[in-house]
């Protein structure tokens, strides 16, 4: 059976990304990656449910302690705050340098590993918060990469099944691939319940309102 490694961060777009490569036929490894994020609790808990969810048994989780080490990011440096004034224009503070390059890397040396043919990713460019890896330029490049950097029998294809998505595209096809919804998290500050202010969870509240469907997460300030 053929295998793809999915990156899959217990988000809703990660989540998706998982349930296409199920209705493709893979066969998935899952990856999770612990790299001191504020809510890396909650989003380990949301990754092992997910995986429940789809039957998925080979799971990796690894830890990078060191994007602690190098900050600049809300999500992994406690003295920057994560906003909560709206989208703005630009790069904004949340996001983690060179995350997505990183983890591709890794997810590269578990796909050789794996035997894997493809790796998901749910990146998504024309409706994120800007994030420079996102970019489906970016994605091609670091494909060329990886396929020189490994075995010459190693092919690896990175899927991006939502790059060219609306926020309410992603929502109305986790709802056709029968995606748990409520399983995902997406909220960058906070583990008990959703904060609804930050970027993230308002791109997630505004893909569910034009999608005319209802989140199904409980959020503090609604």
């Amino acid at each position: 059976m053929k295998k793809a490694v999915v990156i899959l961060s217990g988000g809703m777009d990660s989540t998706t990304a998982a349930y296409i490569a199920k209705d493709r036929g893979y066969d998935i490894v899952a990856l999770h990656f612990d790299y001191r994020q504020r809510t890396q609790k909650r989003e380990r808990k949301a990754f092992e449910e997910i995986c429940d969810a789809l039957g998925v048994s080979q799971r990796y989780v690894i830890d990078l302690p060191f994007f602690e080490t190098i900050g600049a990011s809300a999500l992994t440096d406690r003295a920057i705050e994560v906003p909560t004034g709206g989208l703005e224009e630009g790069v904004p503070v949340t996001y983690v340098p060179f995350r997505n390059g990183i983890f591709l890397s890794i997810a590269a040396a578990v796909a050789e590993k794996e035997g894997a043919e493809a790796l998901f990713i749910g990146v998504v460019e024309e409706d994120s918060s800007g994030y420079p890896d996102c970019r489906e330029e970016f994605i091609a490049a670091m494909e060329r990469a990886l396929n020189l950097g490994t075995k010459e029998e190693t092919k690896i294809k990175i899927e991006t099944p939502l790059v060219h998505l609306k926020k309410e595209d992603i929502v109305k096809t986790a709802r056709d691939y029968g995606v748990p919804l409520e399983l995902t998290w997406s909220c960058y500050s906070d583990e008990e319940e959703a904060c609804g202010v930050c970027d993230s969870c308002r791109l997630r509240l505004k893909g569910f309102k034009k999608a005319s469907m209802k989140d199904p997460l409980k959020y503090r300030n609604f």
